[in-house]
């Protein structure tokens, strides 16, 4: 589950104790992948737009990108 706490560690740092939750929900509800334990390489640019859309709805737009991005940068 190397790549799920990578990403887990990376929303962290723009939404605190709310990131477990929000990247769970982009991989159960977007993903439809069930858990983290299954989230590969060939996930990262769909968790990503998904990050993206809803990033943007609880952070400014140029944030979400960046989030975004990082997530990308992962794979």
């Amino acid at each position: 589950m190397a790549l799920y706490d990578n990403v887990v560690e990376l929303a962290k740092t723009y939404m605190g104790p709310a990131a477990k939750k929000f990247v769970d929900r982009q991989i159960s509800g977007h993903l439809d992948i069930g858990d983290g334990s299954r989230l590969g390489a060939s996930h990262v640019d769909e968790l990503a737009k998904w990050c993206f859309t809803s990033g943007k709805l609880l952070m400014d737009e140029a944030k979400a990108q960046e989030f975004s991005d990082k997530v990308k940068a992962l794979k």
